[in-house]
């Protein structure tokens, strides 16, 4: 099979690969039928998650079908049509039963393009996959499941709930990109006063308004909009949706006192943490890896048509032009790219 490995920092390759086998139980064999790239992925390649060896194949974002599965499956079948979660779990360790699958014990957490080999193949093994696919029914597209793979998911989970999103907020988001627009349309269930989203790019800022932002701008009028939002106290909440130094930063100086600020975004560098001005301020920060427990609930509002993910794909491709797709995705401030997918033809 053809896969996209990864060949060290900065190198990549669409190569072929041997089909994977089962090798537990509990595997699933799944066709890929349509798989994205996130944001994580690139910066694997730039070296920031040391963690993934050579030779890995990337990907952790796909909708398949199970062509075979282990002696142990019993929940999916030959035939079946999954969402392939970004996140696995064993379902028995402390973890798993608490719902935080995301740190799961037992062999699970994000491995998918990470320690084990992820979805961005025509084939994949799926561990665990009583607890780590979901069956899609027919009225989703395979294009909308696969937002609810990772950056739905993300963005609400890391961002919303634990940014304690209550109704009259006012939400402050720095960054537009794919994880951006998901936590404004988790940020919109809860009715916030006003959701402030902050970005460089103008084609970003332009898909954030179309999302449902009510107001947008560049980093430097960032603090003026959302004083006038919140009546000079600053944002309830600010979520960081990138993963860079100066977008956190950008956070912990929007938040009022006794805001939350909720990082979402995957940093490779270390952030400067002004505690001397926060402390006194009561201003809470949390981090954190998706669990994806909020999946079938979000499942089941995307069937309903409840969360409108339409925007959020901006380019398509086959699976075989998963480099052409790198670049466009790696280079948005050229293409326009938000999220890519890429289908079997």
């Amino acid at each position: 099979m053809k896969a996209l490995v990864y060949d060290g920092p900065g190198r990549r390759s669409w190569t072929d690969r041997p089909d994977p086998e089962i090798l537990a139980p509990t595997d699933a064999i799944v066709r890929i039928d349509a798989v994205t790239i996130c944001g994580t992925d690139l910066h694997i390649l730039k070296g920031d998650v040391p963690e993934v060896e050579r030779g890995r194949i990337l990907g952790h974002e796909a909708v398949g079908t199970v062509v075979r599965t282990g002696d142990a499956v019993a929940s999916v079948k030959p035939g079946d049509r999954v969402l392939v979660s970004c996140i696995s779990a064993c379902g028995r360790c402390e973890y798993c039963r608490r719902g935080s699958y995301g740190q799961c014990l037992g062999g699970g957490g994000w491995i998918l393009g990470h320690l084990v080999d992820g979805v961005q193949a025509e084939f994949a093994r799926v561990p665990f996959a009583d607890t780590s696919v979901y069956l899609l029914p027919p009225s989703v597209s395979d294009e909308a499941a696969l937002l609810l793979a990772d950056i739905l998911p993300t963005s609400y989970e890391v961002g919303v709930l634990n940014g304690r999103l209550r109704p009259g907020d006012v939400v402050a988001i720095v960054g537009a990109g794919p994880i951006g627009l998901a936590a404004i349309t988790g940020a919109r269930l809860y009715s916030p006063s006003s959701i402030i989203v902050i970005d460089k790019e103008p084609a970003r800022l332009a898909a954030a308004k179309a999302a449902g932002a009510d107001v947008t701008v560049q980093p430097s009028e960032a603090e003026t909009a959302v004083r006038e939002a919140s009546g000079g106290l600053g944002a309830d909440v600010a979520l960081e949706a990138v993963g860079v130094p100066e977008t956190f930063e950008l956070c912990a100086e929007l938040v009022r006192p006794g805001g939350r600020v909720a990082n979402i975004g995957v940093h490779g560098k270390p952030a400067t943490l002004h505690l001397e001005r926060l402390w006194i301020r009561n201003v809470t920060i949390t981090t954190g890896l998706v669990d994806t427990s909020s999946t079938p609930m979000l499942l089941r509002m995307l069937a309903a048509g409840h969360l409108d993910v339409s925007r959020m794909v901006t380019h398509r491709f086959g699976l075989q032009e998963m480099d052409e797709a790198y670049d466009v995705f790696a280079h948005p401030q050229d293409s326009g790219a938000l999220k890519v997918a890429l289908f079997r033809e």
